[in-house]
């Protein structure tokens, strides 16, 4: 009767260890079969506009499977995927799937949703994915900026002309500013020129920025030119943009004299050809470029004496703002800038008259002078006048007068940084790189993309277009990024946009980054021993148990009931057991 019970016992105890087996092998997850990638994961766009992901799902497993798709959202907008249905995808074959996300006509600048969508396989793992879009609203259109400016581009006299004698003059004008200029008014005042025809005033309707157009004005020469072999023409000049500003610029016209023809076989009379000093500006250069609202800069000069005489106790006006009499020389009060035009620049450290000392025939004087754009200055190209008084070698007070053009941007005042704490940088190792650009300056400004790009790293997810940014505005990006060695690794952005002349820029900052060394994660739980000796036996430090047979699940299920250890053996080495002075007394069944 005790063996009948005990081999009945022993039938139990193996049909329920078999089972058991049967069913954990049932319950073994599969390995991974599918593998997803994007174009890409973060996107912007109007609000109204509709924004796709497609999303390829490839089949890395040896048979066919079955995709199911879970879409899940913090803040929903109205998503479509297609298809909707589960996917079949045959062994090594690709399926695309097309994610549509609808922005509101009412979304803000900078809101996005966070869309989630989890691809789960009949076998192996579920992959999800994070996809974030963001609502851009363009900001206002910018006003044209700048001014019309309207200068003397030629002039022809068909030749030298004679005392006495009549000639037609042809002077080109030409807008190089960037507005178009209206009502332009010319007004000829020489006296040794006398105009035919006219009272000495021409008038052009219009030009458009970049144009030119060419006037024609008879005009007779003064007698007082009959010895001469030049004479200077002036004249004044009037225009206005379309809001009705006006403005105002003068030309002095060089012609040459010949002498009068000879009527008879006696000796002419030796023309008395007056020499005198003639000061140009042959260069300019700024140590500031490009010139902003605000800049302060030093303006270098060189100055070329071109005349046929010395020029002595030369001094140069800013802004011009010197009057002359007909005959050349400064008006009442010698040399005066007071009425200078320096609305744009002004000058720092000293005063808008320099004094220049003597300039010899030929010579070259370069004068610095200190300047700044001020802050109301919109971007455009302003120009600048400098009026030289001087003496000539018999003491009269002459007035050469001088114009150049200074081009004032606007550049995007923004900051690159990182918007938290981007914590430590380990090799090897990916992580996030949280960068924002900021708006710093005081008006809206329109950016292209925003670049990251670093040696020696792994950086995706790197290039993103920022778009229009309101004053305090911002940007965030977060960029992959895994380094490749320790040590000190410099990261450098870049964002391009078109500046006020329509031509490309960038803002480049870089930041430094530390790496630190690769982590070690120590020995794995599978790579622990059992120390013999210690606990009695038990695996330290989490021990592992060693797999073992059907039969000998059956051994400890017999041990276990002759009362012997039927505890299950520890996997590294032999565990060690109790002390036989230690082992608890065990009374076995009754018979």
């Amino acid at each position: 009767m005790k063996i009948s019970t005990i081999a009945l016992i022993l039938f139990l105890v193996i049909a329920v260890t078999l089972g058991a087996a049967s069913k954990g092998a049932a319950q073994t997850p599969g390995p991974q079969s599918i593998s997803l990638s994007s174009t890409s994961l973060s996107q912007s766009g109007l609000p109204g506009s509709t924004v796709r992901y497609t999303v390829t799902v490839s089949n890395i497993a040896a048979g066919s499977v079955d995709v199911s798709l879970a879409e899940g959202t913090m803040d929903k907008w109205a998503t479509t995927f297609t298809p909707s249905g589960p996917l079949t995808i045959a062994a090594g074959a690709s399926q695309n799937v097309n994610i549509d996300v609808q922005i509101p006509t009412d979304a803000g600048s900078g809101t996005n949703d966070f869309f989630k969508l989890t691809f789960t396989p009949t076998v192996g793992n579920s992959i999800t994915l994070d996809l974030n879009t963001i609502a851009s609203v363009p900001g206002p259109t910018a006003e044209p900026s700048g001014r019309p400016v309207v200068v003397v581009n030629g002039y022809d006299t068909g030749g030298s002309v004679r005392g006495g004698q009549e000639f037609t003059l042809k002077l080109q004008f030409v807008n190089s500013g960037q507005l178009e200029a209206d009502n332009i008014l010319i007004n000829f005042d020489s006296t040794s020129f006398l105009p035919k025809g006219t009272g000495g005033v021409k008038s052009i309707a219009a030009m458009a920025p970049g144009s030119d157009q060419t006037i024609s004005q008879n005009f007779i020469v003064g007698s007082d030119l009959t010895w001469s072999s030049v004479g200077s023409l002036t004249g004044t000049y009037t225009y206005e943009d379309k809001l009705g500003k006006a403005y105002a610029g003068n030309f002095s016209l060089t012609i040459s004299i010949k002498s009068p023809v000879s009527s008879g076989p006696y000796a002419t009379a030796t023309p008395n050809i007056p020499k005198r000093p003639q000061l140009v500006v042959s260069n300019y250069t700024t140590d500031v470029d490009p010139l902003q609202p605000g800049t302060i800069f030093t303006l270098k000069l060189d100055v070329r004496n071109l005349g046929q005489a010395d020029a002595s106790t030369v001094t140069m006006v800013l802004g011009g703002g010197v009057t002359t009499s007909d005959t050349g020389t400064p008006g009442p009060g010698g040399v005066s800038g007071s009425s200078g035009e320096l609305t744009n620049f002004a000058p720092l450290g000293s005063s808008n008259v320099v004094y220049m000392g003597n300039l010899a025939k030929d010579a070259v004087v370069s004068i610095p002078v200190k300047l700044i754009v001020n802050v109301s200055t919109v971007p455009g190209a302003y120009t600048l006048k400098l009026s030289f008084v001087y003496n000539d070698f018999k003491g009269n007070r002459l007035v050469d007068d001088q114009v150049i053009t200074l081009l004032v941007y606007a550049l995007p005042q923004v900051e690159i940084s990182y918007y938290r704490d981007p914590g430590i940088f380990n090799a090897g190792m990916m992580t996030l790189l949280p960068l924002q650009v900021t708006n710093l300056g005081k008006k809206s400004y329109v950016l292209g993309n925003m670049k990251v790009t670093a040696e020696n790293a792994d950086v995706t997810n790197n290039v993103a277009l920022v778009g229009a940014l309101d004053p305090g505005g911002y940007f965030t990006l977060d960029t992959n990024f895994m380094p490749y060695q320790e040590g000190p690794l410099e990261l450098k952005i870049s964002i391009n946009y078109t500046d006020d002349f329509n031509m490309p820029r960038f803002v480049e900052q870089t930041l430094q980054i530390d790496v630190q060394p690769a982590m070690d994660f120590g020995p794995t739980p599978s790579d622990r021993s059992i120390t013999p000796g210690k606990d009695g036996g038990i695996p330290t430090d989490g021990g592992t148990t060693a797999p073992e047979t059907t039969w000998q699940k059956i051994w400890r299920v017999i041990k276990g009931f002759l009362g012997l250890d039927s505890s299950q053996p520890q996997s590294g080495s032999t565990a060690t057991e109790v002390p036989p002075e230690s082992k608890p007394i065990i009374v076995g069944p009754k018979g």
